[in-house]
């Protein structure tokens, strides 16, 4: 056989390409993040530079920081573990009882776009004061969660094997009892990449939280915008506060990275 050499060497550089346009914004932004406003103008100065740790100061300390972090992991985790609470049942439901209807209407859900949405959730929740509290911004977050939770458990759920919850009614279960004894603790890859996504939406939503939150419940990514001004921008400052946001998340995403394609590809086949 003629060797594909030509197939290989396109294959590194395409390779090389896609990785570098992938990592360059992001490494540029975490190189910014130790300059000074000044350096971050100089283009002589784009890898050599003296780093200073001033903006991580102003972020953590003088921007009130640590609570944003904490608005935001508290948001993000009340709407995954809630999303999950209702969604695993629901998503059971649809699937073995054959509810196409009502995933019809998850499907819609997920295809709707949220920011469609805001203008009418900003005038309900206004009206009942509860805009710019934390229960607002987690029940928005579900809007995208709780279809996603759904949508990934509903194809996982298909793909188990019918056999071992009749095996269980025979013995005597129910349906809820055959869920919660045989399905569900098969279903922990599932349920952990849904929660995992789900996560990482609500860690990185924007909009939701920009119209709804108020000053003492903004999340990371709205009070990114504290740092731009309306005659300047804090570069240094702005890209400390996007390290801070980006760098956590990615870490969690890459650590349960196999969790993740696990979880979906075994919800991918039907056995």
């Amino acid at each position: 056989m003629r060797p594909r050499t030509p197939y290989r060497v396109f294959r590194v550089v395409a390779l090389a390409v896609v990785v570098v346009a992938l990592l360059a914004p992001l490494l540029w932004m975490i190189a910014a993040s130790f300059k000074t406003n000044v350096d971050i103008y100089d283009t002589g100065k784009a890898l050599l530079f003296s780093p200073t740790l001033d903006n991580y100061v102003t972020v953590l300390r003088q921007a009130n920081y640590v609570q944003f972090i904490g608005n935001s992991l508290w948001v993000a985790f009340a709407a995954t573990v809630l999303s999950l609470i209702l969604g695993v049942p629901a998503a059971y439901s649809m699937s073995r009882f054959n509810m196409r209807k009502s995933a019809l209407v998850v499907l819609m859900a997920r295809v709707i776009p949220g920011v469609s949405l805001l203008v009418p959730w900003y005038y309900v929740f206004s009206n009942v004061r509860m805009v710019g509290g934390f229960t607002v911004l987690i029940l928005s977050h579900m809007f995208v969660s709780l279809p996603l939770v759904v949508y990934i458990m509903m194809g996982f759920f298909d793909g188990m094997p019918l056999e071992l919850e009749e095996a269980a009614l025979v013995d005597g279960l129910t349906h809820i009892g055959a869920f919660r004894r045989i399905t569900l603790p098969l279903a922990v890859p599932g349920v952990a990449t849904a929660g995992i996504l789900s996560f990482i939406f609500s860690w990185n939503n924007f909009m939701f939280a920009l119209v709804l939150s108020g000053a003492d419940t903004k999340t990371l990514p709205v009070a990114i915008f504290d740092f731009v001004g309306y005659a300047s921008i804090d570069w240094g400052g702005l890209m400390a506060a996007a390290t801070v946001v980006t760098l956590p998340i990615m870490l969690i995403a890459l650590f349960v990275q196999k969790y993740v394609v696990s979880g979906l590809t075994a919800g991918a086949t039907k056995g």
